[in-house]
């Protein structure tokens, strides 16, 4: 099924018993319509605040209680107001939302007027300064392709074994800056996968960029550089929307 939700009240989608989460929410819902337990499958484990338009969740159903109209309207009633199911389908039993996805898209808003926007401020961040579209634009060239995003990526704090320390080598496909209207600036980057925080990273260097702090001419130094000192500030999560699931 297709996902959207506000991820303002949640401390993201994967499960934690003791904070509200996105997952839980939904898992307990499904449950309950159905019957019996369920183990969630998902294409993209969003973070705290971190919102969703296309996120696409995959779980086995007992055929004789499953009724998809009737199932998509009692989750609808359970989960609102911030997570809504927007269709479900039968699907093959061997596909799976994460393992069979080819690429994610995410989107980030800046609203860049001088005043704030109350209708916007949930779901985008505030910049009052003017940003340079077109630097913006320069910026992104260097980020298509596939590279070491370590610049761009939180570590985790565990240690591990030099043989298996995590890679954070990416092909992006896409990364393109557009003006949406009423003062909105939108990014989209695609890739099959990203690192954590890797999309709020490249965000926040990019407003330094927009911003005049920064030249577009330093990106490529700064993802050869493969250190997070060297890029931008984390931009705020509710910003961020998982928009499309590619499969």
């Amino acid at each position: 099924m297709t996902v959207a939700y506000d991820g303002a009240p949640f401390h993201g989608f994967a499960e934690n018993e003791r904070v509200a989460t996105v997952g839980g929410a939904l898992r307990r819902s499904i449950e309950r319509v159905l019957g019996h337990a369920v183990t969630l499958g998902i294409a993209g484990r969003t973070d705290t605040g971190v919102h969703a338009w296309g996120q696409v969740v995959t779980f086995d159903a007992d055929p004789t209680r499953l009724d998809l109209e009737i199932l998509q309207r009692a989750l609808n009633s359970l989960c609102r107001p911030s997570i809504a199911v927007r269709d479900l389908a039968v699907v093959e039993p061997d596909f799976h939302a994460r393992f069979s996805a080819t690429s994610r898209v995410y989107r980030y808003f800046v609203y860049n007027e001088p005043a704030p926007n109350p209708f916007v401020r949930a779901t985008s961040w505030h910049i009052p300064q003017p940003i340079d579209l077109a630097a913006l634009r320069n910026a992104s060239i260097p980020l298509v392709g596939t590279h070491d995003f370590a610049s761009f990526c939180k570590r985790t704090k565990t240690v591990r074994p030099a043989a298996t320390e995590t890679s954070f080598v990416r092909a992006v496909r896409r990364a393109e800056w557009s003006r949406g209207g009423d003062g909105m600036l939108v990014f989209e980057i695609e890739a099959k996968s990203f690192g954590r925080q890797m999309v709020r990273s490249i965000v926040g260097t990019m407003v330094d960029i927009g911003l005049g702090r920064r030249r577009a001419s330093d990106v490529p130094a700064i993802i050869a550089a493969r250190d997070r000192n060297v890029a931008g500030s984390v931009a705020p999560p509710h910003g961020l929307v998982l928009w499309l699931v590619r499969f």
